[in-house]
């Protein structure tokens, strides 16, 4: 029988009065069952404290004066266990540790010979990489205590998912408070913290997430499952004493996971020592009888069976070797045999009540276990086989706070702000309505253009201010179009086109209207009342003028700085529908680099024509012939795009981030618009189209009376039909009219001398019409003397400085003396000059501004005829055409 001592060095404590009825257990079994026949096993124990002296010395007192020891069996405290198994190898001794999970032994190079059959504290790594893989977290943030432990766990840990397209967003670690660096996470967005720290620093933890409001079901936290059952109870007091009581670290600690090796397998399988580790467990505690359980019993225990069988396969493999060498015959420097027994140790592969007993590089590849803290207790809710790297979670175990597990990060949804498609429907149909009633206004323009109404409106005009109607209608199709509907290239082109169709539709329009405004203004208000005749084609080129400015504008502003596409990022909101994410609304612009200049110039140039048309607008204000004059309706156009403009651009500039509201608002802006514009230009003419046809163009007509006084009220209204003017004005006029009355007094004389000379030889009727038709055209214009004095000053002037011979040097004393203004009204005068000048009027001038109507006229006589055969009556009524 040969003597095979087993080492132990133990810690007092539990852990020490803990494993020892696991290890009696096993050397029984293995005993009974004559694993190791003949031998047997001795076990010698140390204690050391944890003391390094101590441990030392029960070390090298078990080497010079025990028997020779073939292994040695524990290692609990670190410091101890460290310095033992860094010596090992000048004595060929290998050291098998059933709770020294301290990752710095893991190093092969300086400790070769230690084996542990707990896993270390690095084992968990690969089991918290599994955990995240399988609920898809890809970001994380670490919490490490200042402790040589937990900062060499972290170290791996940041090996482990380097290489897995996982990220550490935020490393943090603390000494005393861990307030500042769990803020620190909170700022940069972490929601699955990896925590490494002691109970204690547990407590001030969660703590300071209950502050900071990191927890719930945006959070995770995930620490070590080693603590002491019900630890937050030992430590609620000095969690208290921070203000945090204990409501609050438990509500801050729900949900937690906690990560550790399993003390015993969950696996109804019957273990090497042929019993299940159900049944084991039950022994256990029947052996201990009062002495506390330990988690490290199940590791002593199959760290025996270890032992065991390290031992059978190196007497295995020197048996069947051919030196003939004993396992008795060991020594401290026996190579050999030293190098036998370690590979025997690396081969070990069993079913033990931990699980299965494998080592890689001298590290246990053991289960871990997952709790979660739930309820204010926890809860195992999977395990992780390192051997073959699998997780498996228990059914409706785990829970999470929220309706599914919490996201890595704030998960920024970005969500297009589109238009709605209900809106853009309700106001497309409002736009198809407009255009459809632009298109009878065309329809009506084009049928009635030769009746006398339409075709006095300049019927061309109207028809480009329907055009420009219409574009500005179209161009609220585009403007609903955004990224739902197209894509982002066509998006960007349409950003240009809308702007070109808006900017010629509104030229177009209004320069239409402004145009037609300007010939009327320029005829009634022309100073030396000479005949102009303005075209459609000279409007037509008004029109283009204003076109070729908006033109050369929108060509500048491609070319130098076109617009492009452009999106938006606005502040996060939180989800509607309450899921754990937040949105980040985008949204779509038509920009450029220097934006504000090109709308300034834009806004500039419109600007100057409405205030043009304004300008024009009231000019033309009391012309009061309704075919010829829309200078009220365009006044109210201006005035209605003007407020609904200001308005419309302030409320859309407002609400540029809200794009149903800022869509709405332009397109009703624009359909408001171009609707009251087309309806003010031809709805009243519609209207008296249908009612009265002839109230737009009936003739103006005057009645000479005999009456002194209403004369002279009547004589300061002009052929333009100026209702009023200013009293100053009107008493200047009546001076005027005054002077110019006495003057046409003498000019009687002259035209009675001129009707004696036609009746006295005819055959200088032909010299006479050819030489005085202009001469008598002009001073029968007197009768048309407008509202300016300077202008029939004017007239008279250029009469007489071209017809001298016409200039009169003396006035007979009875006419002098007599009351010109008297003479002048008298019906004799009056019937005397239009037996002359109605015969010319009718011929000569009338023609060239629209004419005599015949019904108004009596004397329908032939023009030959000479004035002395024809029969005048005693009072004229006469049309004077507007154009």
């Amino acid at each position: 029988m040969g003597l095979m001592p087993l080492t132990k060095e133990v810690a007092k404590g539990s852990i020490g009065r803990g494993v020892l009825p696991a290890v009696e257990l096993a050397i029984e079994q293995i005993r009974n069952e004559s694993l190791l026949r003949p031998y047997f096993l001795d076990l010698r124990l140390y204690d050391t404290e944890c003391d390094n002296a101590k441990g030392l010395k029960a070390f090298y007192d078990a080497i010079k004066y025990g028997p020779n020891h073939l292994m040695v069996f524990g290692g609990v405290c670190p410091s101890v266990t460290s310095i033992i198994a860094e010596s090992l190898q000048g004595w060929n001794l290998v050291q098998l540790s059933f709770a020294a999970t301290t990752p710095v032994l893991a190093d092969k190079k300086k400790y070769p010979y230690f084996f542990r059959t707990v896993p270390s504290d690095n084992a968990v790594n690969p089991a918290i990489l599994k955990l995240l893989k399988h609920y898809q977290w890809k970001r994380v943030g670490t919490l490490t205590q200042d402790v040589q432990r937990f900062s060499e766990v972290r170290n791996d840990l940041t090996g482990v998912l380097y290489g897995e397209d996982i990220e550490i967003s935020d490393t943090e670690s603390f000494s005393n408070d861990p307030c500042t660096s769990v803020k620190k996470l909170k700022g940069n967005d972490v929601r699955i913290i990896l925590g490494q720290f002691d109970q204690n620093m547990a407590a001030k933890v969660f703590c300071c997430a209950y502050e900071e409001n990191m927890y719930g079901s945006k959070y995770q936290w995930i620490i070590p499952g080693w603590y002491e059952p019900s630890w937050w109870e030992q430590v609620h007091v000095e969690a208290n004493s921070s203000r945090c009581l204990r409501k609050n670290l438990l509500a801050a600690m729900e949900g937690y996971i906690g990560v550790d090796f399993e003390p015993l397998s969950s696996k109804q399988i019957k273990t090497i020592s042929g019993k299940t580790p159900q049944q084991y467990e039950r022994e256990y505690n029947n052996k201990r009888s009062g002495v506390g359980p330990s988690k490290f019993h199940g590791y002593a225990y199959d760290g025996i069976w270890v032992i065991a069988k390290t031992l059978q396969r190196a007497m295995e493999t020197l048996h069947a070797s051919s030196r003939h060498q004993r396992i008795q015959d060991f020594n401290y420097t026996d190579h050999t045999l030293g190098r036998i027994i370690l590979n025997a140790m690396n081969e070990t592969n069993f079913f033990g009540v931990t699980g299965q007993v494998v080592f890689r590089n001298g590290e246990r590849m053991g289960t871990i276990k997952f709790t979660q803290f739930q309820d204010s207790r926890e809860v195992k809710v999977g395990e992780y086989n390192a051997v073959a790297d699998t997780l498996e979670i228990i059914n409706d175990t785990i829970r999470f706070q929220g309706s599914e597990p919490p996201k890595d990060k704030t998960i920024i949804l970005e969500q297009l702000r589109k238009i709605s498609l209900p809106l853009y429907s309700i106001l497309s149909a409002l736009t198809i309505l407009g255009m459809i009633m632009a298109s009878a206004f065309l329809f009506f323009n084009i049928k009635n253009r030769n009746q006398k109404l339409i075709k006095m409106s300049s019927p061309y005009m109207n028809n480009l201010i329907i055009l420009g109607g219409m574009l500005s209608y179209a161009s609220i199709f585009l403007f609903g179009l955004d990224g739902s509907f197209v894509s982002e290239k066509t998006f960007e082109t349409l950003c240009t086109v809308r702007t070109w169709i808006l900017t010629v539709g509104y030229t177009t329009a209004f320069g239409a209207m402004f145009a037609k405004t300007w010939r009327v203004h320029a005829i009634f208000k022309n100073v030396k009342m000479k005949k102009k005749i303005i075209k459609d084609q000279k409007l037509l080129v008004i029109v283009g003028g204003m076109l070729l400015i908006d033109l050369c504008i929108l060509i500048c502003w491609q070319a130098v700085d076109p617009l492009r596409r452009t999106v938006e990022k606005y502040s996060m909101e939180p989800d509607p529908a309450g899921r754990d994410i937040s949105i980040r609304p985008l949204l779509e612009h038509c920009e450029n680099t220097h934006m504000t200049i090109w709308l300034g110039i834009v806004y500039a140039y419109k600007g100057l024509l409405m205030l043009f048309g304004c300008f024009l607008a009231w000019e033309t204000r009391n012309v009061s012939i309704p075919a010829l004059n829309d200078s009220k309706y365009i006044g109210m156009s201006v005035y209605n795009v003007g407020i609904m403009c200001i308005i419309g651009a302030a409320v859309s500039f407002l609400t540029r981030d809200q794009p149903n509201v800022q869509f709405c608002i332009v397109a009703l802006v624009i359909i408001f618009c171009s609707t009251i514009t087309l309806c003010l230009v031809f709805v009243p003419k519609l209207i008296t189209l249908r009612t009265n046809p002839d109230a737009a163009t009936q003739n103006r007509r005057f009645q000479f009376t005999q009456n002194q006084k209403k004369e002279d009220s009547k004589t300061s209204t002009s052929v333009t039909s100026v209702n009023q003017a200013s009293t100053s004005r009107l008493e200047g006029l009546q001076s005027e009219n005054h002077r110019l009355r006495m003057k046409i007094t003498e000019l009687d004389k002259d035209l009675e001398e001129v009707t004696m000379q036609l009746q006295d030889t005819p055959e200088k009727t032909t010299y006479i019409k050819q030489n005085h038709y202009q001469e008598l055209n002009d001073i029968l214009n007197l009768g048309n003397y407008t509202e300016s004095t300077d202008g029939g000053k004017a007239i008279l002037k250029n009469h007489l400085d071209q017809n001298p011979q016409l200039q009169w040097n003396t006035t007979e004393p009875s006419r002098t003396c007599k009351d010109p203004i008297e003479d002048i009204n008298s019906p004799e005068h009056i019937q005397r000059r239009l037996s002359l000048q109605l015969p010319i009027l009718h011929h000569a001038y009338l023609p060239s501004i629209g004419g005599v109507d015949a019904s108004c006229v009596s004397p329908c006589v032939s023009p030959t005829a000479s004035p002395r055969h024809r029969h005048v009556p005693p009072s004229f009524r006469v049309m004077v055409s507007g154009l």
